[in-house]
């Protein structure tokens, strides 16, 4: 058997690594060794905190978790690796797959995807937050001309801006209070602006800051029956919303997106699979490092990660490197 170290939640606001024991792939595994992994602070943070309700602990598991909420519980959903043993057509391979922070691991083949040609694999750490973002574009029906706001300048609201650029004749404006993300909004070549500065009367708007204020102004901006999309999710927190007012009158929609669930115009034809395929394959643009705001070792993640969901206005996707054999 193979040895391997996993990062667990101990108690809210506690991590530890622990050594685990690893079988050999059976048919039709495979055994990965992982290379990097990344943390964001969003459903990651509240997961870490404790801050996930109770009414929500079966559909927030993540892919091969182990334990329960509030913890111990071995949580996460990013790691890039190499295949090392199983399915001979997949071994060498580098990989992307939905797993809890842990250094080597045995999935099912199937649970694994080979980066596509041209997405190192520094970049791939990404893959988790495009499907987020790529989700979300798809609830918000953006189209050529659009006037676009998005308000929250985290890795999935960037991710969202990059993606709504590139559709033809459209004006995206991102939008954060950390008027520093002016640069990351230059770097991916969308607009920035602050919340005081917002272009109003918007088509579509995108919701991704995480906070109550953030949605507020995400409904101000919206124009006459526009759409607004949330992405945030506030754990056991409550968002206080001026629905009176001219909301009524506007015929604003205020739709939630969650990657958990496919749009059900799309759920005929795609799967998580399908979708997680083209967020790796949209990685091929060197853009994208801007979204990487720093680096660390895996093992120092349980000193590290009270630091990474407790962040700043320059905590983006906080990249982890593997140590190699």
């Amino acid at each position: 058997m193979t040895q391997s170290t996993a990062f667990w939640i101990l108690s809210p606001g506690h991590g530890a690594l622990r050594e685990e024991r690893l079988p050999e792939p059976g048919p039709g595994e495979v055994r990965v060794g992982t290379r990097f992994g990344a943390v964001s602070r969003g459903t990651e943070a509240l997961v870490f905190r404790g801050e996930v309700p109770e009414s929500e602990f079966a559909r927030m598991r993540a892919p091969f978790q182990a334990g329960d909420f509030p913890g111990p519980v071995k949580y996460g959903y990013v790691s890039v690796g190499v295949v090392e043993a199983g399915e001979a057509e997949l071994v060498g391979r580098e990989v992307f797959c939905l797993h809890p922070h842990q250094d080597r691991y045995v999935v099912p083949a199937e649970a694994v995807l080979p980066l596509p040609e041209g997405v190192p694999a520094a970049r791939a750490v990404l893959t988790a937050n495009l499907e987020t973002a790529i989700n979300a574009v798809w609830d918000g029906t953006p189209g050529p001309g659009d006037r676009i706001a998005v308000v929250g300048a985290g890795v999935v609201g960037a991710l969202v801006a990059w993606l709504c650029a590139a559709i033809p004749g459209t004006r995206v404006e991102l939008i954060d209070v950390a008027t520093q993300r002016v640069e990351l909004a230059r770097r991916l070549g969308v607009g920035f602006a602050s919340p005081e500065r917002a272009a109003p009367d918007c088509d579509r708007v995108f919701h991704a800051s995480g906070n109550p204020a953030g949605l507020r102004l995400a409904l101000e901006l919206a124009g006459l029956e526009a759409r607004v999309v949330e992405l945030s999710w506030y754990g056991e927190r409550e968002a206080s919303l001026p629905l009176g007012q001219a909301f009524h009158s506007r015929r604003l929609q205020l739709i939630s997106s969650q990657v958990g669930r496919l749009p059900a115009e799309r759920a005929a034809r795609w799967d998580h699979r399908r979708r997680l395929a083209l967020a790796l394959e949209l990685l091929t643009d060197v853009r994208l490092d801007a979204l990487i705001s720093g680096e660390s070792d895996f093992r120092d993640l349980p000193e590290l990660m009270p630091e990474l969901v407790a962040g700043d206005g320059e905590v983006l996707c906080h990249r982890l490197r593997y140590p190699q054999d």
